[in-house]
């Protein structure tokens, strides 16, 4: 199948590239019954009798009370199909009713009650790493939703540590392009869970940002590829973070042996986290 071989390849450039999953991992894999999940799930499993070392697997879906949840579409494929799996249930639907003004947008509140379950559930599981089926065009709209939005620039990084130190996210899919992702789903005639039980808007900002991207790929083929281009290619002196600015002078030796005249090196200096002012360089 030759689409299923190509996101194998780009899987195995991500888990090579950023050592996503590691021997002896115990890989907690999140599925909600969408396309991407499906894929990831599979695409994991084909890995796991590829690589020449150990890891297992665990899917994990969570039912968050949305009216007509069908969880046992999942159950069955996961029992069908030979998948060690857990199914969770917990109520976040009532309380982003309860929380949110009607008409407002529940995805937000949503996944973050989800993550935090999700977190547990990892450690409860004793997951090192938790999969997650983000792909490069989630990764794209990401990157301009923060830009136009947020006022930060910024995407979805393939390996992510939870603040407490006690989860490792991992997005595996973060070089399949989404169409690919769709096509291997249509192939392998996965039982899709659409995600609009709970009223989903269609008029959300990630869906202006992936019809954007829908019409500059139109022109382009090649922008969203661009894009993950540029974020492996960023050129700190050119951006205008003062932070950035200041580790590149400061990883400049010279700039360096001036900062360690002044301060000493008995001192603990370290470039990467200190924010000494630098020194007035000598007349």
């Amino acid at each position: 199948m030759g689409i299923e071989n190509k996101l194998r390849r780009q899987v195995a450039r991500a888990n090579e590239e950023f050592q996503l999953i590691e021997p002896g991992d115990r890989v907690m894999v999140a599925v909600s019954g969408g396309k991407d999940s499906y894929a990831m799930l599979h695409l994991l499993s084909a890995m796991q009798k590829r690589v020449p070392f150990d890891f297992s697997l665990v899917a994990v879906n969570l039912d968050q009370g949305h009216p007509g949840f069908p969880g046992h579409v999942l159950e069955t494929h996961f029992q069908e199909n030979g998948f060690e799996y857990r199914m969770l249930a917990q109520d976040t639907y009532s309380i982003v009713l309860d929380k949110l003004a009607p008409g407002s947008t529940m995805c937000s509140l949503c996944s973050r009650l989800r993550r935090g379950i999700l977190y547990q559930a990892a450690v409860d599981l004793g997951a090192t790493k938790i999969a997650l089926g983000h792909h490069r065009d989630d990764v794209a709209e990401t990157v301009l939703l923060n830009l136009f939005y947020s006022g930060q620039l910024k995407g979805m990084p393939p390996k992510l540590f939870s603040d407490d130190g006690k989860n490792v996210v991992i997005r595996p899919l973060i070089y399949c392009a989404e169409e690919d992702v769709a096509a291997y789903a249509q192939d392998m005639d996965f039982p899709i869970i659409p995600c609009d039980l709970c009223g989903t808007q269609e008029n959300l900002k990630r869906q202006e940002m992936k019809a954007l991207l829908a019409r500059l790929s139109a022109d382009n083929p090649k922008v969203k590829g661009n894009m993950m281009a540029a974020l492996s290619n960023v050129r700190p002196t050119h951006l205008l973070d003062p932070n950035l600015i200041r580790a590149d002078e400061l990883g400049k030796p010279e700039v360096r042996q001036r900062v360690e005249d002044v301060l000493g090196e008995s001192a603990g200096f370290r470039p990467e986290t200190d924010h000494h002012p630098l020194p007035a360089p000598p007349r």
